[in-house]
């Protein structure tokens, strides 16, 4: 083998090790190479016993202040402690994330661990098949976790895990109290994002269940139960004339709320609190029925499942997981009745301090997925102005 090659080789193996290539390419590259010159001898054979001895996870957040929290308080004393690197990705909504993880080879590929939201999530990977049976004696930390947030995970996967619960919140209203009252806020609920007062100034997180719920809402339904659909779809093409803007980030979110581009707009609770703490005038409402979340941090199949229950375990440590919490404004999973949590925890939009988050109301994962093809298809259609 040349020189140049081998040089080249560990150019590659380098960006690998540095989160740069994805394991998918890298392989592909190892492939090729190995079939140009041989698996054996040279330096090739040195690079894939060093490769393949490579110690490293990826794993798929939100981005922002939240991927911000999980680098600076779990994944970089993880590494420090373990010696195991923590290839940080980000995406910006699941169905999207969904897609690349469907199109790896194979499903699942070069993604590990994911930070995903909501039970329905969870049961649409398990329905591809993309789950593990987690090893929960190398996940001691597990046992501080709420069972109101577990036990719906283990109605799906028969009593296992695939993923354990990491935090939660709830997708709200937040309003500009410069330009919009408490008491005007807290009377029109729901139906505060179809003010015309507020016309153009309006925003919305734009996938449809978002969307959905929240017109269920607006013409006094149940989200889980809608029996008048005519009634959701004529209420969203109205607002759609009236909106400035879908959204798609929690940075978008707090860019648009920021600058005053909107005065009011579905927004999750945790992105809410870091304005807040910013100083900006931006409240939140949660209206009766709120759209409340839980958010779990599930395991691929094919993962290495001991270095993915080290990083699981060593996130739900008390000290990790309310440093994340305080950093990305979400409440951890953990049982405040088990655990001590400090004020800034406890001040937190959607804590609950009996752990048994009673009134929340999720989303019910069979209803919604049964309804995901037929109801995206026509929320695509309305966001578009059709």
């Amino acid at each position: 083998m040349s020189k140049d090659l081998g040089k080249k080789i560990d150019s590659v193996f380098e960006r690998y090790k540095n989160g740069d290539l994805s394991r998918r390419d890298f392989l592909k590259f190892v492939s090729i190479t190995g079939a140009a010159v041989g698996l054996a001898g040279g330096p090739f054979g040195g690079l894939t016993s060093n490769a393949w001895a490579a110690k490293s996870i990826r794993f798929d957040g939100w981005g922002g202040t939240t991927s911000e929290a999980f680098r600076k308080h779990a994944f970089q004393p993880f590494t420090k402690a373990t010696g195991v690197k923590v290839i940080d990705g980000e995406f910006g909504d699941m169905d999207t994330y969904l897609t690349r993880v469907k199109a790896s080879f194979p499903p699942g590929g070069e993604f590990n661990l994911a930070h995903l939201s909501g039970l329905f999530d969870y049961a649409r990977y398990v329905g591809l098949d993309l789950q593990v049976a987690l090893d929960e004696s190398k996940i001691p930390n597990l046992k501080n976790a709420m069972s109101a947030m577990t036990k719906p995970y283990r109605a799906i996967t028969k009593g296992k895990l695939s993923a354990v619960p990491y935090d939660y919140g709830q997708t709200g209203i937040a309003y500009n109290t410069k330009h919009i009252s408490k008491d005007k806020a807290e009377k029109l609920g729901a139906s505060l994002l179809w003010d015309k007062d507020l016309n153009k100034k309006l925003g919305a997180f734009g996938d449809w269940r978002t969307n959905i719920w929240y017109a269920a809402l607006h013409t006094g339904q149940n989200p889980n139960d809608i029996k008048d659909l005519k009634a959701v779809w004529n209420a969203l093409k109205e607002q759609r004339k009236m909106m400035k803007k879908y959204w798609g980030s929690g940075a978008e979110l707090m860019s648009l709320l920021a600058n005053e581009e909107i005065y009011a707009t579905t927004a999750w609770s945790g992105r809410v609190a870091a304005l807040q703490a910013q100083k900006h005038p931006i409240a939140f409402l949660s209206p009766k029925n709120c759209y409340s979340w839980q958010e779990c941090i599930f395991v691929m199949k094919g993962s290495n499942l001991d270095d993915a229950q080290k990083l699981l375990d060593f996130m739900l440590a008390p000290e990790a997981a309310i440093a994340v919490a305080i950093g990305q404004k979400y409440p951890p999973s953990l049982d405040p009745t088990k655990v001590p949590m400090p004020e800034e925890v406890k001040k937190l939009p959607a804590f609950d301090p009996t752990g048994k988050l009673e009134g929340y109301l999720f989303a019910d994962p069979t209803y919604w997925n049964a309804k995901q093809l037929e109801w995206a298809e026509k929320w695509d259609r309305i966001k578009a102005g059709g």
